[in-house]
C-alpha cells in the first residue's frame, strides 16, 4: 500500500529531485524554530500575561545571565510553577504521539494506522476507568499508596498488557503477522470498549465526570514531578525510533524484500511496538486520550517532504510537539477562565485536516 504523500513525492522527485532534497534539509530547522516560537508564545500567554521582554528577563535572571529584575514576582511564579511544566508536557506528549504514529504507519504500511489501532489507547482507557469506578471498592490500598499517580500507573499498565496480548495473538511460528496483528487489535479494541462502556454504565455521577474529563484529555495536571516520570518513557522512543528509519523504508517494499535486504523484520516489529507503547501508553496515562496527533502529523510531513522515514519520523516528532503546544494554548485561552479539553480541540482541528488530505491525495492520483 502506498503511504500518503508517497505518490506525490515520487512525481515531485521525477520533475525536480533537487527540490525534494532541499525540503528535507530545511524542514527540520524550520520546525525547530516553530517549536521555539510555540514554547515562548505558550509560556507568555494566559490569565497572567507575560511580555517577551519580561519572559527574557525572568529566564536570564534564573540562568544567572542578568541581575536585572524587570518583572513581577507573580509572573516568575506562574512561569516556572505552571507554564513551563505544562508547555514541556505538551512538547513531550505531542512528540511522543506523533513519532509513534509515524512509526506505526511505516510498520503496517497503512496510512490509517496509529498506535490506538493495536489497543494501546483502549487498554489504557479500560484500566483507568476501572480504577475510577472500582478504586474505592477493590483498590483502596493501591490508591492510598500511589495517590495521584494511581490513575497514570493503571493506564500505562493497561496499555502495556493489551499491547502484549495483541502481539502474542499475532505471533505465528515465532513471527508476528501484520494482518493478524491488525485484526487482533481491532478485536481487543472492541472488547476494551465494551468493558469501558460497562464500567461507565455502573459509575456514579461523580465517577462519570472523572471518566469524561480523563477521556477528553488535558494537560492541566502538569507538574515538574510528572515531567520527571514521563520523560524517560518519551525520550527513549524519540531517540530509538529514528534509528529504525532505514528498516521502515525497506519494509515499505514488503517484508520479503526487506528480509532480502538484510532487515530483521521480526525484531523491527517488536522494537516499533515496544517503543510506541512506551510513548503512547505513558502519554495517555499522564494526560488522557488525545486523538489525531499520531494520525494527522505524519500525513502532513509526508506531503511536504516525501515518504523517507529518516525525515518523516524526526519531523513528525517536531511538528507534533508544535501542534500540541499551540492546541493547549488555545484550549486554555479560547474559553478563559474555563478550559476546553484538549482532546476536543485536536479532534476539531484534526478532522478537517484529515478530510483535506484525503481529497488532496485523491486529486493527485487522478492526475
Amino acid at each position: 500500500m502506498t503511504l500518503p504523500g508517497e505518490g506525490v513525492a515520487e512525481r515531485g522527485a521525477g520533475a525536480k529531485k533537487s527540490g525534494a532534497v532541499t525540503v528535507r534539509q530545511w524542514l527540520p530547522s524550520l520546525l525547530w524554530l516553530l517549536l521555539l516560537a510555540a514554547v515562548i508564545l505558550s509560556a507568555c500567554l494566559g490569565a497572567v500575561t507575560i511580555s517577551f521582554s519580561e519572559f527574557y528577563s525572568i529566564v536570564a535572571h534564573k540562568a544567572g545571565l542578568s541581575q536585572a529584575i524587570n518583572y513581577e514576582p507573580q509572573q516568575e511564579a506562574v512561569l516556572f510553577t505552571l507554564r513551563f511544566p505544562r508547555v514541556l508536557l505538551g512538547v513531550l506528549v505531542g512528540a511522543g504521539l506523533a513519532v509513534s504514529g509515524a512509526a506505526m504507519q511505516g510498520l503496517f504500511r497503512n496510512p490509517l494506522a496509529e498506535p490506538g489501532l493495536i489497543g494501546i489507547s483502549s487498554g489504557a482507557s479500560l484500566f483507568a476507568v476501572a480504577v475510577i469506578v472500582l478504586g474505592n471498592k477493590l483498590f483502596a490500598s493501591f490508591l492510598e499508596q500511589l495517590g495521584y499517580y494511581a490513575l497514570s500507573i493503571a493506564a500505562f499498565t493497561g496499555a502495556s498488557l493489551t499491547t502484549m496480548l495483541v502481539y502474542r495473538i499475532s505471533v505465528y511460528r515465532g513471527k508476528a503477522v501484520i494482518t493478524t496483528l491488525l485484526l487482533a487489535g481491532i478485536a481487543i479494541n472492541a472488547l476494551s470498549g465494551a468493558f469501558t462502556g460497562l464500567f461507565t454504565y455502573v459509575a456514579t455521577n461523580e465517577e462519570l465526570r472523572n471518566i469524561t474529563f480523563w477521556s477528553l484529555g488535558s494537560l492541566g495536571g502538569a507538574t515538574w514531578d510528572n515531567i520527571k516520570v514521563l520523560f524517560p518513557f518519551i525520550i527513549v522512543p524519540l531517540i530509538g525510533l529514528p534509528f529504525l528509519s532505514k528498516s521502515l523504508n525497506a519494509l515499505a517494499l514488503g517484508e520479503s524484500q526487506a528480509t532480502h535486504m538484510g532487515v530483521n523484520v521480526d525484531l523491527v516489529k517488536r522494537l516499533v511496538i515496544v517503543l510506541a507503547t512506551m510513548a503512547v501508553g505513558a502519554s495517555v496515562a499522564m494526560c488522557g486520550i488525545i486523538g489525531f496527533i499520531g494520525l494527522i502529523i505524519p500525513h502532513i510531513i509526508r506531503m511536504i517532504a516525501g515518504a523517507n522515514h529518516k525525515t518523516v519520523i524526526v519531523c513528525s516528532a517536531l511538528l507534533g510537539a508544535v501542534v500540541l503546544t499551540l492546541a493547549d494554548l488555545l484550549a486554555r485561552t479560547i474559553v478563559a477562565p474555563a478550559e476546553l479539553p484538549i482532546g476536543i480541540l485536536t479532534a476539531i482541528i484534526g478532522v478537517p485536516v484529515f478530510i483535506y488530505i484525503i481529497f488532496k491525495e485523491k486529486r493527485a492520483r487522478q492526475l
